[in-house]
């Protein structure tokens, strides 16, 4: 079970590194949510400390935001990960977005501004909350974790 549940947080490092290729050196990654569910500061068996690591092993920078995780999340990750106090800020100048928590904040997001924060207009949906009829037509090449 832990093998099948390790592989599944990989998924999501897969379809960046199939979109980016193998190695990621240079682009950076703007995370949004970082405990294991919303409405909690729980960080145990968060999928984020699995994506996290394997971003920065493939040479990636890490810029993340959570509203109640940071310090939790602080302790648990490299220091070379950017803490950052807001979504634009953790978006700001990233190659892509990586949704991983479900936050009620995350799912309004003002994506125009989300677009004009990224270097490319990129994300990586973990949880499947945005629709992928509406974020193509917004000009986002979008990536829904589990969909086609």
């Amino acid at each position: 079970v832990e093998d099948v549940n390790y592989a599944q947080k990989r998924v999501v490092v897969d379809k960046i590194m199939s979109h980016f290729g193998n190695t990621l050196t240079g682009k950076t990654f703007g995370i949004l949510g970082l405990t294991f569910k919303p409405d909690t500061d729980d960080m145990r068996e968060s999928p984020s400390l699995v994506i996290i690591e394997a971003l920065l092993h493939a040479g990636a920078s890490v810029q993340v935001y959570d509203p109640a995780g940071m310090d939790n999340c602080r302790q648990m990750v490299s220091s070379e990960v950017q803490f950052c106090s807001d979504v634009p800020s953790a978006l700001n100048q990233a190659d892509a977005m990586v949704l991983l928590t479900e936050w009620n904040e995350f799912l309004e997001l003002d994506f125009e501004a989300v677009k004009h924060g990224l270097k490319q207009p990129v994300i990586f949906d973990a949880r499947n909350v945005y629709d992928p009829i509406k974020m193509k037509r917004l000009g986002f090449i979008y990536f829904g974790i589990g969909r086609g």
